[in-house]
């Protein structure tokens, strides 16, 4: 009896933990496609991102409070609870990410949603006066509801929600407030009119009474091979991620010149390549033929070093301290590095960018379980077992420094 009341105590608690993530995300999504057409519309914005840079950089120095360190702050609060998690986090890094978009930063919207969620549940717990022993539980849940409702992968927040604090370990303890908040998140952002993109992955390539019995083996080899160059790819977006934050820290000491250097840079390499695709999110393009993270499933839908671009103009927009997220950015890299593996290794153009699509951020985040679920709630479960293959290798492969470095090991992938 005792296990029953706790389990509808955490459900009522959750319950509005969901609804408030989902509605911030809700908005957070139509305020960035608004933010996203107006700089599609006004091109001059983009010259204006160094200053824009330096007024984030202010303003979180001056108001932050710890906020600044994102997902670390919430990882590390909920791995042992201490000064708490400030509420302003959440305007904080809605509007930080907001005015990056808006001037043309290469970031994401993920670290948005889940810092929503986990400064809304820190909020809701201190209003209610929830008692200290549950606060663990509404971080969790916060986190949940934030990344399953922004990205419309309930089953996928709530996995992932309870595998990034640790590497190599899931807390399963937290599994059914979890899903519940993240389910709720959901849902509200879908009622208050949200849209998901679906892609589909065409062709059954399992066969009718066995995954295994009908599948083509060649094939599974070429997603192995894939795996590991997505799981190369997330450890070198993660590595050149903490590298060029450390070496802005250490060789520009002034704060707010960080993301003025950042700013020019994403400018001058704009110019360079004389495209602004890389710009933004990436899901949606300013000109007929720019890659997306939609154009990378058809053949001719990104070019050969597409993915790598996109990764350099991400690190070196968040690593000189403008907000966001890492993985959208982290879709279009890995979907465009799977569309140029595609031709190398004769495999299907869809499935290969669907399986860089997660399996990038798998390896980027060290969630292989939640990325898996993530694939199969975006393109279906036909290809389950691909996913699983791609993930698990680009977590093997992706090194133990991921993008969240508050994360803690409890199991070494290399068995030491």
């Amino acid at each position: 009896m005792e296990g029953l009341r706790r389990l509808i105590i955490g459900v009522l608690l959750v319950t509005p933990v969901g609804v408030l993530a989902g509605s911030a995300s809700a908005f957070f999504l139509w305020a960035l496609d608004r933010a996203t057409t107006l700089r599609f519309e006004n091109g001059w914005l983009l010259f204006l991102l160094p200053l824009a840079g330096a007024g984030i950089a202010w303003v979180y120095h001056s108001y932050g409070n710890g906020a600044e360190r994102g997902n670390n702050l919430l990882i590390d609060e909920i791995h042992q609870p201490g000064g708490g998690v400030p509420a302003r986090i959440t305007p904080l890094v809605l509007g930080g990410t907001l005015i990056t978009h808006l001037f043309g930063g290469s970031a994401g919207r993920e670290g948005t949603a889940v810092q929503m969620g986990g400064g809304l549940a820190s909020a809701f717990a201190t209003l209610a006066r929830i008692p200290e022993k549950y606060r663990r539980m509404l971080l969790m849940a916060g986190v949940a509801a934030g990344f399953g409702s922004v990205f419309g992968t309930p089953l996928a927040g709530a996995i992932f929600a309870m595998e990034v604090l640790t590497l190599g370990r899931v807390q399963y303890d937290m599994l059914i407030p979890c899903m519940v908040a993240a389910l709720v998140g959901d849902f509200t952002c879908t009622a208050w009119g949200a849209h998901h993109t679906r892609m589909l992955i065409a062709g059954p390539l399992m066969g009718d009474h066995s995954m295994l019995a009908g599948m083509d083996l060649s094939l599974l080899a070429k997603v192995a091979i894939a795996g590991v160059a997505f799981g190369l790819c997330a450890r070198l977006f993660s590595s050149a991620g903490h590298g060029i934050s450390a070496a802005f820290t250490r060789y520009v000491p002034r704060f707010w010149l960080r993301p003025v250097i950042g700013g020019v840079v994403v400018i001058a390499l704009t110019y360079l390549l004389g495209t602004r695709e890389y710009l933004g999110l990436g899901t949606v393009a300013l000109n007929l033929g720019d890659t997306t993270t939609t154009s990378v499933f058809f053949e001719g839908g990104a070019d050969t070093w597409s993915w790598f671009w996109k990764l350099l103009f991400t690190v070196v927009t968040l690593g000189a301290g403008f907000k966001g997220g890492e993985v959208t950015p982290l879709f279009f890299i890995g979907g465009a590095l799977g569309n140029t593996l595609a031709g190398l290794l004769g495999m299907p153009v869809d499935l290969a960018a669907g399986l860089g699509f997660v399996a990038v951020f798998a390896g980027a985040s060290n969630t292989p379980l939640a990325c898996t679920l993530m694939g199969i709630e975006l393109f279906g479960a036909q290809h389950a077992i691909f996913f699983a293959v791609a993930c698990w290798l680009s977590y093997q492969f992706s090194g133990h420094s991921g993008i969240y470095s508050a994360q803690r090991i409890a199991s070494r992938k290399d068995g030491a």
